[in-house]
């Protein structure tokens, strides 16, 4: 000490703590009060910033009550310097955390505001977490006398041994920022591997892409194999989709009524059906002369994917339905086989409506 600790040193250190723990309480009033405001607003990132400011503020009035206590006390250089040491680590500490915070959670929210986006792509928000807390830990370093320069060379060695080492999973890891940076995939797209996996995108990490498939199992795909595979996504470079749907009817149907009644249900079904696409434009092309029946398809509009089970399922009953009503026959196959003694008989394909007899025969002697 260079002088004797009086009275007044001491009341104005307690003045100085008490100032700091009185600012730290009002702020974060200030800040709960700031919270509810932003929670009325759109916009989900003013949530972030004052929740992190809610930590970070009242800790730095703190630090700073004590270190104008520490000023007022006769301390000596060494011991002042400590204080002023740890008063310094303890606001870099907490200034990284809520800057981290700040910023993840941001890249939360962003990712989240996409439409169509069912869960958030954590591995740019981890990765950007561990970043900013590393850099804050180096800092730390310096703040401390400790010089970081060896050991950025030791990290440099042994980050190309632990890369050798882990190669699968750094293979992983840079597929995954791939597959994001190029926004082949996205979380909430509906996707199909070759391999046959298929489902909707829930996340993509570090290491490993989560998939849920339409019976909701999860399905976890690695990275690197899944920048490897050929891959469908339904869900770009739109979510609307058509789909097509096989019908026939048979040889002696009026094609024309065919074609009319079967717009009509599609139109009914665009329009009445959760998930069509009401301005879909009806197509029915007939394409095929076959065995029973003239093979025609019907062109649907769904909104998404998942959508196309629900409307075909209405649309084949309602077609199915009609068709009855106008008296439209779908004939099925059917082989008759005609055996005679001492006879072999070649069967031939025929439609449900023709009659045993009518099918020709040959006899072999």
């Amino acid at each position: 000490m260079k002088r004797d600790l009086t009275m007044d040193d001491l009341v104005i250190a307690g003045i100085a703590v008490i100032a700091g723990l009185l600012a730290a309480f009002l702020l974060r009033m200030l800040l709960r009060w700031l919270g509810k405001h932003a929670d009325r607003t759109r916009w989900s990132g003013d949530d972030v910033i004052v929740d992190a400011l809610r930590t970070a503020v009242p800790w730095a009035a703190i630090a700073g009550g004590a270190a104008s206590a520490a000023a007022a006390l006769p301390l000596t250089a060494t011991v002042q310097h400590n204080v002023n040491q740890v008063l310094t680590v303890l606001l870099i500490f907490v200034v990284t955390v809520a800057v981290a915070r700040v910023v993840a959670g941001l890249m939360r929210s962003v990712t989240q505001s996409r439409p169509g986006v069912a869960g958030s792509a954590t591995i740019f928000v981890n990765i950007t977490r561990v970043l900013i807390l590393a850099i804050g830990f180096l800092v730390v370093l310096q703040t401390l006398g400790i010089s970081i320069a060896p050991m950025l060379t030791a990290l440099g060695v042994g980050g190309l041994a632990v890369a050798l080492a882990l190669q699968d999973t750094l293979a992983n890891l840079f597929a995954g920022i791939h597959i994001l940076a190029s926004k082949t995939v996205q979380p909430g797209d509906y996707i199909r591997l070759s391999s046959g996996e298929e489902g909707y995108v829930e996340d993509i990490n570090w290491r490993q892409t989560t998939v849920r498939s339409l019976s909701n199992n999860l399905v976890v795909i690695p990275n690197g194999e899944l920048a490897k595979t050929n891959m469908t996504n339904f869900m770009r470079p739109e979510q609307q989709l058509t789909i097509l749907v096989q019908a026939g009817v048979a040889y002696d149907s009026d094609l024309e009524q065919v074609e009319r009644v079967t717009i009509e249900v599609v139109a009914e079904v665009m329009t009445e059906i959760t998930g069509a696409l009401p301005e879909h434009e009806p197509l029915v092309r007939f394409h095929t002369f076959g065995d029973s029946r003239i093979g025609f398809t019907v062109i649907l509009g769904v909104g998404e994917f998942s959508d196309q089970y629900r409307i075909k399922h209405e649309f084949i009953k309602r077609l199915h339905r009609r068709y009855r009503a106008e008296g439209i026959r779908i004939p099925a196959p059917a082989r008759t086989v005609a055996l005679q003694q001492g006879a072999v008989v070649i069967p031939q394909q025929r439609g449900a409506e023709l009659e045993p007899d009518e099918v020709p025969s040959a006899r072999l002697d």
